[in-house]
């Protein structure tokens, strides 16, 4: 069990603007070492993106908006360019792509003179209204949340991720600035780790109870009567409701749903694509075989064996009690009512 004394984690703020550069907490050494690394052009931002130094789907879709603003000082053809870079950088987070496109809309329309300010303007909104949904789908999650509740989830869908709050974390957070009890379950989050290594710590920083469980403890502990509710987030939710989250998310659901145990997807409605009609749509990454068969450098695995390493799974919508956005709760049917958001 991790706890602190800590009110909130001021010092963990994963990304800065600093008008000529982009400086951010290198996430890949996160909770041994607190290094920040700097983002001089495009080429550091598509590198940090891809090895995820910075990783969370609202909080990618920030950085690269910041990203085409440094693009921007080598004028409008490099906006375009590297807005292609970046789209491809991380297929499944759907925040990114729309980030990339609000930005590419600026430069359509801006006068040469003023593109710079323009998507400088522009990347400061994304950022504003991410940072104002992550407390409003807190505000909303909390709801749903008794008193005391043991509260799961998956992956790191927290402050690191995105903004002062998080998605699926925001209601913790309230909770305990609000002097309520939360008890959270953090999973480990294979392949890379980011429940152990991000979330766990983030909680604890802020004085959270957390306790961090292997992904494969989740059946356990639901069986036990710990666990009264998951909340994870999303990299993409999909016109039906379906949605992409870090692997083993699936499995969760199924096993929340044999112990009618409910399952909440807390996401901004930036996460939702209209475009794509399902789950099976959804383009899944699949990353190095070294995350599965290594941690941290040191070797876990026989050599040269076979490895599957998606990032990602779809959760369908039917496994879903309800999505969450800054706009209030959604519950199932959810085509028309995400198609009105």
């Amino acid at each position: 069990m991790l706890r602190s004394t800590n009110k909130r984690m001021a010092h963990s703020e994963p990304m800065r603007w600093h008008g000529d550069r982009i400086v951010i907490l290198d996430q890949r050494r996160l909770p041994q070492e607190r290094v920040e690394r700097t983002l001089c052009d495009v080429g550091d931002v598509v590198d940090a993106i891809v090895t995820m130094a910075v990783r969370g789907a609202p909080l990618i879709g920030i950085v690269a908006a910041y990203g085409l603003v440094l693009a921007a000082r080598h004028g409008r053809a490099s906006v375009l360019e590297a807005a292609h870079m970046l789209r491809s950088a991380r297929p499944t987070a759907v925040n990114l792509m729309r980030a990339v496109d609000r930005m590419r809309a600026i430069v359509v329309t801006a006068s040469d003179h003023a593109i710079v300010q323009a998507l400088e303007q522009e990347a400061h909104a994304i950022a504003q209204e991410e940072a104002r949904a992550n407390y409003a789908i807190g505000i909303w999650a909390l709801q749903l949340i008794r008193p005391e509740d043991g509260v799961l989830t998956h992956c790191n869908a927290g402050a690191l991720a995105t903004a002062p709050y998080g998605t699926a974390t925001a209601p913790m957070y309230i909770a305990h600035e609000q002097g309520r009890a939360v008890k959270v379950y953090a999973t480990e989050t294979r392949p890379v780790l980011q429940g152990a290594r991000l979330t766990a710590y983030e909680l604890a920083q802020a004085g959270i109870d957390v306790t961090l469980i292997t992904d494969s403890m989740v059946g356990t502990l639901m069986a036990q009567g710990k666990v009264h509710a998951v909340i994870v987030g999303a990299d993409r939710i999909a016109a039906n409701g379906d949605t992409a989250n870090k692997i083993g998310t699936y499995t969760i659901a199924v096993v929340a749903k044999a112990h009618s145990i409910p399952l909440y997807v807390a996401a901004p409605t930036s996460s939702i694509d209209a475009r794509t009609p399902t789950g099976a749509h959804i383009p899944i990454e699949e990353r190095d075989a070294s995350e599965v068969t290594t941690i941290s450098g040191t070797s876990v695995a026989p050599a040269g064996v076979h490895v599957y390493n998606p990032a990602f799974d779809i959760t369908p919508h039917h496994l879903i009690a309800a999505i969450i956005t800054e706009q209030g709760v959604i519950r199932a049917p959810y085509e028309d009512k995400l198609a009105r958001l």
